[in-house]
Parts: C-alpha cells; sequence; structure tokens
C-alpha cells in the first residue's frame, strides 16, 4: 500500500483514512448486492457537484487492500465520475477502517438498519428551505437524489401553513388531503377545516368542495360554452389544482352572466345575419320534444339537395375511406362539404315563417332545432306554401246534445266509480302497475298519472363496464319522448302482460323501479345505506382500464394510484422505473397491472395487495 494520510476523527479514536481509489472494492459483506443504474448517475451528479458528504468505511484485506461495507453505492459513483473526467479530486478516498471483520460487519448492517426514507412532511420542508435559498428544481433533485417530478410535487405543498404540514408529519392529516388544501389562498379558512379534519377519514373531493362550494370545474358545459379566456378576460378567478387537471372557476355569478350573454348573441345572430323570423334561447341543456308537441309547434325540414353523377361517385369513396378510418383531414373537409350539399338548407321563404330554439348541451356545445312555426304563423306559413294545410274531415254525425261541461263531469264520474272498485281489487291493480310502468305499455301511456324518468346509468366510455341488461333502457331522458314507442291496442297489450303471470309482473315492477333511482338520491348518506342494503358493488360491473379511467387522470395521480396499489412510497424501485414511463404507458401499465395475471406475478403482488385492487374504487364515486 502506498504511503497513508491519516486524519484523527474528531468524535472517537476510529482513524479516517484517505486510500487510493484503486485499492477500493465493495466487499462481500456489504448487504446491498443490487443497485439500479439510474440511482449510481444520480448519486455521481450528487457528488460531483456538492461532495463526498458522508466517509466510506471498510476492512483492510490481507493484499492491503479495503473492501468497503458501508458506501458501496457512493464508492461506485465515484469510479463514474473517474471513468468519465480526468479532473477530479477522487485520486484518493477518505475511509473508516475496522479493527476486525466482525466491527465491519456490525458496521455494514447498523448503516442499512438505520437508514431511513424522509417522511413526506420533511422533504416537503426541506426541499422547500433549499428552494428559499436559491436552489434550482435541478439542484434540489442532485442533492436528495429524487426526481424532478417529485421535487415539483413537494414544492408545490411547501407554501401549505405550517399547522397543516405539521398535523400531515404528525399523521392527523394523509399527503392527499395535505394536496386538497393546496387550492386555499384563504389561511384563515385552512386552518379551520384543519381542525376539523385532523384523524378524520375525509376525501380530498370533500375538502375541496369545503375550500370552494361555489367552485365550477372547467368541464362544467357553461364553462366549455364561455371559454376559459374569455371568462379571465372579464375578470374571472381560476384556480387550479396542482396535482390534477383540475381548474375550478370561482366567480359563478360572472360565469352565470358571460353564458346567457353568449347564449343570446347567438340567439340574436340567428334572427339578424341567417334571417330566421325568431329564435329562443333554452337554459337546459336538453330540448323536450314532447313540449314542443304540446305547444302545437309546427316543423319545417330543409329542401334535400342533389349531387351531380360525378360528386355521388366521390362521395361514395370518400365515405367509404371514412368508414375504414383512412381519411385524411383533407378527404374529411370534402366529404363534409358533400354532405352539406346532400342536406340541403332552409329557404328564405321557410325561414320568414319559421323560428329556432336554441340550447347548450351537456358538453358545452350549442345545438340548433330550427324550422319550428309557432301556432299564429301556420296560417301566413301554408298561404305561402312553406307548410301543408292539415288534413281535415267534416262529421255527418249530428251535433251531441251534452256540453263539454257535463261531459267532464260524467267522465269524472265514472273515474270515481272505477277507482273505487279497484280498491276491492289489488291484484288488477298491481297488473295495471307493472304494466304502466314497463314497455308493455309504450313510452307515452300514463296508466296511473305515473312516467318515471330514466336517468343514465351507463358511462360515456363502456369500456370495461358490464352492464345489467334488463337496466339498459337505450336512450336517456332527453331524448325519451323523440324516440319512444307507442302501442296500438292497449288492451290487448294488457291482456298479454297478465298472461305472462305475477313473477313476470312483480320483475317488471322492481326493474322499473330499480331503474329510475337516481344518482345520490335523499344525499348521500341515505344513496349510500341504499347501497348497502342492497349488497351494491361497482367492481361487479366496471374494471378500470387505460381507456375508462387511467387515461383520463393525470400522471401523477397515477403514481400515487400504484403507490396505494403496491403499499409503498414512491422510493420504492418499482414506482421509480414507473414514474418515466409516458402518460400512455403508465395507463397501459396501470391496466395491466389490475387486469392480467402474469403482470401481478412479475410485479411481485401479495395477496393483500391483489385484493386491494380487486376491491378499489376511485373516490369520486
Amino acid at each position: 500500500m502506498t504511503k497513508q494520510d491519516t486524519i484523527q476523527a474528531a468524535e472517537d479514536t476510529i482513524a479516517i483514512t484517505h486510500i487510493p481509489l484503486e485499492m477500493l472494492y465493495v466487499s462481500e459483506l456489504n448487504p446491498r448486492k443490487t443497485v439500479s443504474e439510474d440511482h449510481i448517475e444520480s448519486l455521481a451528479e450528487n457528488i460531483a457537484r456538492f461532495g463526498l458528504i458522508h466517509n466510506l468505511a471498510g476492512l483492510e484485506d490481507d493484499e492491503g487492500k479495503v473492501g468497503i461495507v458501508a458506501g458501496g453505492c457512493r464508492l461506485r459513483a465515484i469510479q463514474v465520475i473517474v471513468e468519465r473526467s480526468k479532473d477530479h479530486a477522487f485520486a484518493t478516498v477518505p475511509v473508516k477502517l475496522a479493527a476486525n471483520a466482525g466491527k465491519a460487519e456490525d458496521w455494514a448492517s447498523a448503516e442499512n438498519a438505520a437508514r431511513e426514507d424522509m417522511t413526506p412532511a420533511d422533504e416537503i420542508r426541506a426541499f422547500g428551505r433549499m428552494k428559499s435559498r436559491g436552489a434550482s428544481v435541478p439542484e434540489i433533485t442532485l442533492a436528495f437524489a429524487v426526481t424532478e417530478a417529485k421535487v415539483y410535487q413537494r414544492l408545490a405543498l411547501a407554501g401549505l401553513p405550517a399547522p397543516v404540514l405539521d398535523a400531515l408529519a404528525a399523521g392527523e392529516i394523509s399527503l392527499g388531503t395535505a394536496k386538497a388544501f393546496t387550492l386555499s389562498d384563504d389561511e384563515a379558512l385552512t386552518l379551520s377545516l384543519l381542525e376539523q379534519v385532523k384523524g378524520q377519514a375525509v376525501s380530498e373531493s370533500a375538502i375541496k368542495n369545503a375550500l370552494h362550494p361555489d367552485a365550477i370545474k372547467a368541464t362544467d358545459r357553461r364553462a366549455k360554452f364561455v371559454g376559459l379566456e374569455e371568462y379571465e378576460a372579464a375578470g374571472g378567478n381560476i384556480t387550479r389544482d396542482l396535482f390534477s387537471e383540475d381548474v375550478f372557476l370561482a366567480s359563478p355569478a360572472l360565469l352565470d352572466r358571460l353564458f346567457a350573454e353568449k347564449l343570446d348573441a347567438a340567439r340574436v345572430e340567428l334572427v339578424e345575419t341567417q334571417g330566421w323570423a325568431w329564435a329562443e334561447a333554452r337554459p337546459e341543456a336538453w330540448l323536450n320534444y314532447y313540449e314542443l308537441d304540446q305547444a302545437k309547434l309546427a316543423r319545417l325540414y330543409p329542401t334535400e339537395g342533389d349531387l351531380t353523377e360525378k360528386e355521388a361517385e366521390e362521395y361514395d369513396e370518400l365515405a367509404d375511406l371514412a368508414n375504414g378510418g383512412v381519411l385524411d383531414e383533407e378527404g374529411e373537409a370534402r366529404l363534409s362539404e358533400l354532405q352539406a350539399i346532400l342536406d340541403g338548407d332552409y329557404s328564405e321563404d321557410q325561414k320568414t315563417h319559421a323560428g329556432c330554439i336554441i340550447f347548450v348541451n351537456s358538453s358545452g356545445a350549442l345545438e340548433v332545432t330550427a324550422g319550428l312555426v309557432r301556432s299564429e304563423d301556420k296560417k301566413a306559413a301554408i298561404a305561402a306554401g312553406v307548410l301543408s294545410a292539415p288534413q281535415t274531415c267534416k262529421s255527418d254525425a249530428p251535433k251531441s246534445p251534452y256540453s263539454q261541461k257535463l261531459v267532464a263531469d260524467i267522465q269524472a264520474i265514472r273515474l270515481a266509480s272505477v277507482q273505487a272498485a279497484l280498491l276491492a281489487k289489488p291484484e288488477l291493480v298491481l297488473d295495471l302497475l307493472g304494466f304502466g310502468l314497463s314497455d308493455a305499455s309504450g313510452s307515452f301511456e300514463s296508466i296511473f298519472g305515473l312516467r318515471f324518468e330514466r336517468p343514465i346509468n351507463a358511462p360515456s366510455v363502456e369500456d370495461g363496464f358490464a352492464s345489467e341488461p334488463r337496466l339498459e333502457h337505450g336512450i336517456d331522458a332527453s331524448e325519451y319522448w323523440q324516440t319512444g314507442t307507442r302501442v296500438e291496442d292497449l288492451s290487448e297489450a294488457f291482456a298479454s302482460f297478465r298472461e305472462a303471470g305475477k313473477k313476470t309482473r312483480n320483475a317488471q315492477i322492481t326493474e322499473a323501479i330499480a331503474r329510475t333511482l337516481p344518482y345520490q338520491a335523499g344525499g348521500a348518506a341515505f344513496f349510500g345505506f341504499i347501497a348497502e342494503e342492497a349488497g351494491a358493488d361497482i367492481r361487479k360491473h366496471w374494471t378500470p382500464t387505460a381507456e375508462n379511467f387511467f387515461s383520463r387522470v393525470s400522471a401523477s395521480h397515477l403514481v400515487d394510484l400504484l403507490c396505494t396499489f403496491l403499499d409503498c412510497d414512491d422510493r420504492d424501485e418499482r414506482v421509480v422505473a414507473f414514474a418515466k414511463l409516458k402518460k400512455a404507458e403508465k395507463a397501459e401499465k396501470m391496466e395491466k397491472l389490475v387486469r392480467d395475471p402474469t403482470t401481478q406475478k412479475l410485479m411481485a403482488l401479495t395477496s393483500d395487495q391483489k385484493a386491494i385492487i380487486d376491491k378499489w374504487v376511485p373516490d369520486c364515486s
């Protein structure tokens, strides 16, 4: 061995000796056998920038070389630095030498046993202090050997009031709860709410709602229709969730005003620019076509256009390409032009006698129902030839001796007698109830004045969703009156219904009542009671996939979710590797983790972890 420069340790009598780098190697006593290359690379950058903060510890062998028992990763990182640059300060390395193999083994075990990851609260404060001293995110990343994504996430929490971080450190709130508090810029409200949720199992969404009870998500149809830029330009405040893609509009009154103004501007444009006789703007997200029938509005339709023979051939070719999914942008534009010719347009005469009803649908898009003729305009429209006169025939029957009021009275008396008779016929009443609630009576009859709504019970993305066939109704409430069915002979239909028996009748009543249950009927608590009593299980009908869930949340949320599934923190090697994937790759990986037994085996999932995954549902349900 060459000459050694011995330094007396400040706190004990164990010598720290500078050993030539080529005399060092990782000892078999070192418990860390497998180390990721990424970790060594990160550590090398850290040491190159900040120096070797902790000395190595080792045992001298019979050949005079030193096997490192504590600090093997640091030695590997120093070797990487030396290989890449001749200009370095590691010709010799400070090493604390053990007196014997027993002592060296004790050191090796003690260092690894004592190594403990920083808590999230400690990381938040440490990263925040370094940032306040002017350090950049890359510098913090090097100093703590973590990813930049993690640094950004922790720094987003560094501005929280100290009591929130204290509660996180004490385990009184979760990291997710702390993240939810970043939406608030009202410290008094934050601290007041903090005292209420300490030690409580409160969801992130509940905290967000408490912080911004009147806030409207940017996914709201009004926000989509108005647009965030126009809302902000008008002085509207926006809050962005630092840990997801959610955006909240904090000025609902302003949004409502802008929505009404833009909708009215669209109405005025239909009249003043497009030439319609009138236009009415509806605030609802749908149009009730049954209401239009009740209002006795007639409907005009545009005159269909004709394509030339050449245009017809071109249309067919483009349509085939579109159906095959290989039509380019230019082709799509041309196909739309040809389709517009086929669809035709309203004539000026039609517009002179008709109008439009407009509304903004649930997707935030403007929908126009055009060509509507009001009762008071029908006569003029018929005279102009744009509306056909109704076909009437004069009856030869003699005039009835009964006034309409008398007829109404006699009908009321008959109804009362039938109702009284039904009191003694409960089975008939149940048959009529089942018949009236089922599709056997059609969509428009109302036997007992009952016609239940059918709330949407299927997601917009149906991948991974298995519906109950008996509850499928194919249409939602906004389309019900437009696409429903009619029964020509109710007596015959009722007779057939009764022949099916009581079991079928009771099943129809059960299905009809179950189908009409709205989301959170009676409030969240009562709805939860119904779900528990019924033994409902979302995962029996829905499995999270890349398409229906994982690709629709932020990449950072996927990392947090993986930690939940694996019951670990984000320093786990599996999580570190996952965090480096692109979002689409993360989504696919998560789907495989949920559905693919081979992936679960490769990820070394325990039975408990599999149980967590099998039962998990999003906290927004």
